[in-house]
This record gives structure tokens, C-alpha cells and sequence, in this order.
């Protein structure tokens, strides 16, 4: 900016800085005075590169894949299909958290990896099988597919959320019902549960 301004002075022009009205007028009304420091949010520290490998591994190990180094995981989320898994994983990673998640299928058992985790928070994720079915019915036609279809039969899905229901219950992990949350409602509750497993016990 100086040299701005000396460059300004040498031309014989008025250097005008019209941020300078809205930086006073913040500083007025927050009690605080500028740092002068342009460009701070762009800052490459720690928590900037933990966030770049969150995300990289979060996107890797995606719908069930790369369950070899679920161990390296923060978290670990489960649950049937169109439950919010993948945005839900995004955000977390966004946040700093490396985050892996798997599909729960009734004809397809998980890996026994899953069940042998001791690093992850594995968090279950539900939802009501008529707000899944409404999801699932609007993804279907998003893609131009039949909308009738065991995908979104009620008996079915029913079923489906029922099975990982009890898989979450059978293993202790704890659940969060995303039916009437949205994806930072669900990310804020993964969050806090993982701050309580951090506190000393």
C-alpha cells in the first residue's frame, strides 16, 4: 500500500483507499483495531495441511473403500444408503477429521475389519425408512431410473434400517438419528461425541 501511494504522490494522483471506511466503521462497532495483516485468511498453517489430508483421505476412502487403513481413521460412519454418509463425511473432513464411511447392506456383510477398530469413532447413522424412501425415490429420478424398485419398497427398506439398527445396537456404537438434521446439525453431534471419548477418563 505505501508504495502504492508513493507511486501516487510521484504521478501526481490521489490515492484513495475506500476499504479504509468500512475497516473504521468495523473497528467502531466491534470494539477491536484493524492488525493490518491482509491475507490471513489464506494463511498456510498446521491446521490449514490437516485439514488438505483429512480431506485427500476422506474422498479415499469413500462408500466402503480402502477399509485396509480404516485404522488411520478419526471416524468411521455407517449406515444404510442416502443416509447423509458421504456430506456428512466432507464437512467433518473440512473440519479437520479424517473420515471414512460404509454402506449397510443386508446381502453384503461389512468387512470383519470394521467390527476390530480400535482407533476410529465408529458412528452409526439412521434415519426413519419413509424420509430414507422420499431420498431415495428423488435420487432415482435425478437419474432418470424406474421409481419402483426394492430400493425404495416399504417392507424393504424397513427391513434395511431395522438391520443396521441392530448392528449399531450389537456393537455399542453410538447412533445419530439424521432424519431432522441437516448435514451440520449431524457433523456438530459426530464432533461433540468425539470431544467426550477425548476427555480423560
Amino acid at each position: 500500500r505505501q508504495s502504492l501511494e508513493s507511486r501516487c504522490r510521484a504521478l501526481g494522483l490521489a490515492a484513495v483507499a475506500p476499504l479504509d471506511v468500512v475497516t473504521d466503521a468495523l473497528s467502531t462497532m466491534l470494539g477491536q483495531r484493524a492488525k493490518a495483516r491482509p491475507g490471513r485468511q489464506h494463511m498456510l498453517d498446521a491446521a490449514y495441511f490437516q485439514r488438505v489430508e483429512a480431506i485427500q483421505f476422506t474422498i479415499a476412502h469413500d462408500d466402503g473403500v480402502g477399509h485396509e487403513d480404516w485404522e488411520e481413521a478419526d471416524i468411521l460412519l455407517a449406515g444404510v444408503s442416502r443416509s447423509s454418509k458421504t456430506p456428512t463425511s466432507i464437512y467433518l473432513a473440512n473440519r479437520g477429521y479424517k473420515t471414512a464411511n460404509i454402506p449397510i447392506v443386508i446381502e453384503v456383510p461389512p468387512p470383519t475389519a470394521l467390527f476390530r477398530l480400535r482407533n476410529p469413532l465408529i458412528v452409526g447413522l439412521t434415519t426413519s425408512a419413509d424420509r430414507l424412501i422420499q431420498v431415495r425415490r428423488n435420487r432415482l429420478l435425478s437419474l432418470n431410473q424406474a421409481p419402483e424398485t426394492s430400493y425404495v419398497d416399504q417392507d424393504a427398506v424397513t427391513r434395511e434400517v431395522a438391520y443396521a439398527r441392530r448392528m449399531f445396537a450389537d456393537n455399542g456404537w453410538p447412533v445419530i438419528d439424521v432424519t431432522r438434521r441437516s448435514i451440520e446439525e449431524t457433523a456438530a453431534a459426530i464432533i461433540a461425541l468425539v470431544s467426550e471419548r477425548e476427555q480423560p477418563q
